[in-house]
Formats: structure tokens, sequence, C-alpha cells
């Protein structure tokens, strides 16, 4: 039983991480488009709060993931699956600290007097941080649905092999 309860937190936690980057990749086209000035407001007022409220569930799906990989440890191929997706969602945090981080400090303390004349590198690191993690969490989040599936009880028909539990 706490196997399912752990698999269900990791997938609802990588679920919500994946909806928050689904977003910012959405957005990605548009804001491309903005000049420096407007590019400046939006990412000073629009993402206030996200990282309070996101980075829990990020930090849980990893914390679970790492966990049921353990809990599953001789469950092939459920445990590969689980392995996979928490090395995943631990690389996307890296890759968070490395591209998103530094920006986020450095736009944090501009103004639009003081916007530097190469923002625009600053802002492709930025969506490129985030697009970087779009396509790792998605896979983990695809890694985690399979190990579910293949966790599911199935029914016993005849012939067939045993039957596969948590």
């Amino acid at each position: 039983m706490h196997v399912r309860i752990v698999r269900w937190v990791s997938l609802f936690t990588a679920a919500v991480t994946l909806g928050a980057l689904t977003a910012h990749v959405f957005e990605l086209p548009n804001k491309l488009l903005l000049e420096g000035s407007l590019w400046l407001a939006v990412q000073q007022n629009l993402y206030r709060g996200w990282g309070p409220f996101v980075a829990p569930f990020e930090l849980t799906a990893i914390f679970t993931t790492w966990l049921l990989s353990f809990l599953v440890r001789k469950q092939r191929p459920i445990f590969g699956l689980t392995l996979l997706a928490a090395s995943l969602l631990s690389v996307t945090l890296g890759v968070f600290f490395v591209l998103n981080a530094p920006v986020n400090a450095a736009f944090a303390a501009w103004t639009i007097q003081t916007l530097p004349a190469d923002w625009s590198d600053y802002r492709w690191r930025w969506e490129l941080g985030h697009a970087i993690g779009f396509g790792l969490v998605l896979i983990a989040f695809i890694a985690l649905l399979r190990g579910q599936f293949l966790a599911q009880p199935r029914s016993r028909q005849p012939g067939s092999g045993p039957a596969v539990v948590d």
C-alpha cells in the first residue's frame, strides 16, 4: 500500500511540475517577440510567486521518485523506468540552477533604466532552461506512467502468467 501512495504522490507532483514547465514552453514564442522593457515587466510581475508555489512540488517529485525507485528496486522493468524518472527530475533541478536561477537573480535587480544591452542573451538562457526542463520532466513523467501501468494488477487469463501487483 505504501508503494502505491508514494507512486501517486510522485506522479501528481511530477504532473504539477510538468504543467508549470508546459506553460513556460507555450509562452515562449510570444515572449521572444517582446521588446526589453516589456519582457522585463513580464518577468518581474507575471512570475512572482511561481517559485514558492512550484518548488515544493518539484522537490517532492524528486524525493518521492527516488524513494519509489528504492521501493521497487526488485521489480524489473519498473525499477529502470523509475530510476530514469528520478534521474531526469534531478537533472532538471540542476538545469534550473545552472540556467534559470542566475537569470532570475540578475533581472530581479534590473529596472527599465538599468536593463543591460545584452538582456536578450539572458532571455534566451531563461527560456532554454525551461524548455530543457520541460523535455526532461516530460520523459520522466512518461516513464513514471509506464511504470504505473506495469505495476497495475492484471486480470488472470487461462494460460497467462502471474498477476503483477505492488
